[in-house]
């Protein structure tokens, strides 16, 4: 007997199924929050089906009174569900989800591609085939003619951080080890997908007990390289109109008070991306609010002059740098302050891998008394006084028969600011909101716009619920997104977890449908009046949300959308608002040109107008 097969032999070991062990194991991993150990795992969503319901289901209930299993209604909406809790924690806690395989297993997948673009901690548990392949091919099972090995599943690889198959019960073992380090790695972070061969999680096997040892992650803060470091400094004092982005790895990073300290001792002016914006109160003086595409006036004309960019936590995606159109300064440099290395080099940034909180406070003890100019500064502090003035103006009361986005946006905004978590993710109402609302808190800004995926609103707005339960969350949706996926709806009245949901109604897709017109389309297939259709549909929105348990209201003015939220804010159901919009207007102050390409060759006349004023727009662009 080798010593090796003494050294296991003599390790103590418990017997359990594969999906026990993956259940006890995730019960075991904490992390630290304000000096108190809590799990790090918030819940399991869960969609049973075959593949899972006697494998990972039987588990999940030995486990229930420690971890709890929520039941959802659609696989997207549960791990959307999860990924929202994930972000409303700045990542510190995270959830798993696990489905049958095939079709369940699938649905997740649109949810995997949104955590890894939005480099969000998500463990996801999706059945598989039979490893041994004696009942080949069971219900739901794709074959490979090539590949006896490809399953759906494998559809997870290029939007996972880590992917395994476990097709033996002690492959687990590395498997969720290196799960964990994934989902708690500032630089690597993302879904993490485990797909469990459904033969195999009932499968038993003698695990060492030490496997099951209570486990504390605690969140890696890197510091930058001395190298790196100093360049930045040199750079940053040296520059006469200096700018900061800020990203979602602020908020990740929970350098919020670091953020507003170094923008207040150097004089220098901060613009929020779509992840950022919540970094700094809209109240600050230096906070420009939002930069790029859907930008403010007051942030987009000091980030055309910039001579340096601190872009702190961004992966600067367009519609930050406006297709890389937005910034007209020719000296331009570009500091990445980033915990990935990747972001931290785009465009020929100079590299300054560090977290967040340490990078700037590493910066500022190097700059020390430092400060930009007065007259940049003030420069700043006039536009966002001008741009103030275009906001209030934007989403002030009108009698108008149909409301604009902004002007809901304004009426929630005077009814219910206090203790407000604001949700969205898709169409029109980003822009809108990115611009316009006035987030006052870190985290209290909630936008899925790395992966802008429409379905996300509802269930998002639970997954926050769920992280956040005294906060007021309140989902603004459009109709578009709210028919892609609602049922979550549903499970929010199941667990008790009262959000509100403000459903503008405009008749289509009025985002895409401006689009269309902005590049010189026809009115084409987005507004439902412009549809190949024999019968135009009349959607009862509220009917239709009060069909899932959830108290509902259809008003027809800003001012009773003003009195509905007031009036229900005390309630501690769900309740669904609708209000019909216009789906043209938008606000006119701000925003920026966005790379959409237009058709070199048309019949239409608009088209070839459009393509000639595209073909200006991209001499803007800066390539490399």
């Amino acid at each position: 007997m080798s010593s090796f097969e003494e050294e296991t032999m003599s390790q103590k070991t418990v017997r359990l199924t594969m999906a026990q062990a993956v259940a006890r194991f995730l019960t075991r991993q904490m992390t630290v929050i304000d000096g108190e150990k809590t799990p790090i795992f918030g819940g399991v969503f869960a969609i049973f089906g075959h593949g899972n319901v006697a494998g990972i289901g039987e588990a999940l209930h030995g486990i229930k009174e420690t971890l709890p299993t929520y039941r959802a209604q659609n696989e997207q909406g549960m791990a959307n569900a999860a990924i929202a809790f994930a972000k409303a924690s700045f990542r510190r806690r995270f959830m798993a989800c696990t489905t049958s395989i095939g079709p369940g297993a699938l649905n997740m997948v649109t949810s995997a591609a949104l955590a890894h673009v939005n480099r969000l901690p998500v463990l996801l548990l999706p059945g598989d085939v039979f490893a041994n392949r004696r009942p080949d091919p069971v219900l739901q099972q794709i074959e490979d003619f090539g590949d006896g090995t490809m399953t759906v599943n494998d559809c997870f690889r290029p939007v996972s951080r880590y992917f395994d198959r476990i097709t033996r019960p002690e492959q687990i073992i590395p498997a969720l080890r290196r799960a964990m380090q994934v989902l708690t790695d500032p630089a690597d972070c993302g879904p993490v997908t485990l797909s469990l061969c459904q033969d195999v999680q009932a499968e038993a096997y003698e695990y060492p007990e030490s496997f099951f040892d209570e486990k504390v992650w605690t969140t890696r803060r890197l510091h930058p390289d001395a190298d790196e470091l100093a360049h930045a400094i040199t750079v940053l004092k040296a520059a006469k109109k200096p700018v900061i982005i800020s990203g979602g790895g602020v908020l990740y990073s929970e350098a919020s008070a670091t953020l507003a300290a170094f923008a207040e001792r150097h004089g220098i002016p901060v613009v929020e991306t779509q992840a950022g914006k919540s970094s700094l109160p809209h109240s600050h003086p230096l906070n420009m609010g939002s930069v790029g595409v859907t930008g403010t006036s007051a942030s987009n004309q000091m980030a055309e002059d910039a001579d340096v960019v601190l872009a702190v936590g961004s992966r600067l995606q367009d519609f930050t740098t406006g297709s890389w159109a937005l910034f007209k300064n020719d000296d331009l440099k570009i500091i990445g302050l980033n915990t990935q290395a990747f972001d931290a080099a785009k465009h020929e940034g100079l590299p300054l891998v560090s977290d967040a909180r340490v990078g700037l406070d590493a910066l500022s003890a190097g700059l020390g008394s430092h400060k930009v100019d007065a007259s940049w500064t003030k420069k700043a502090t006039d536009g966002k006084a001008e741009w103030l003035k275009a906001a209030d103006k934007a989403t002030a009361t009108t009698n108008a028969a149909l409301p604009s986005d902004a002007q809901v946006i304004g009426a929630v905004q005077r009814a219910r600011k206090e203790n407000t978590t604001l949700v969205c993710a898709a169409g029109g109402l980003p822009g809108e909101l990115h611009k316009l609302w006035q987030a006052d808190a870190p985290g209290s800004y909630h936008m899925e716009y790395g992966f802008s995926t429409m379905g996300y609103e509802v269930a998002g707005g639970l997954g926050v619920k769920l992280a956040k339960p005294d906060s007021d969350v309140i989902v603004m949706v459009g109709d578009g997104s709210y028919m892609m996926l609602n049922s979550e709806i549903a499970s929010s009245i199941m667990l008790g977890a009262k959000i509100t949901i403000v459903l503008l109604d405009n008749a289509g897709y009025g985002c895409i449908n401006r689009l269309q017109m902005a590049t010189g389309g026809a009115n084409f297939n987005n507004l439902l009046r412009d549809t190949h259709h024999v019968m135009l549909p009349a959607i009862d929105f509220a009917g239709h949300a009060a069909a899932m348990g959830a108290l509902t209201r259809k008003v027809a003015s800003i001012s009773e959308l003003e009195i509905a939220l007031k009036e229900t804010a005390g309630e501690n159901r769900t309740t669904v608002i609708v209000i019909d919009t216009d789906p043209l207007i938008t606000t006119d102050e701000g925003g920026h040109w966005w790379d959409v390409a237009v058709p070199e060759v048309s019949e239409r006349s608009k088209v070839n107008e459009a393509r000639k004023g595209y073909e200006k727009a991209l001499a803007a662009q800066r390539i490399g």
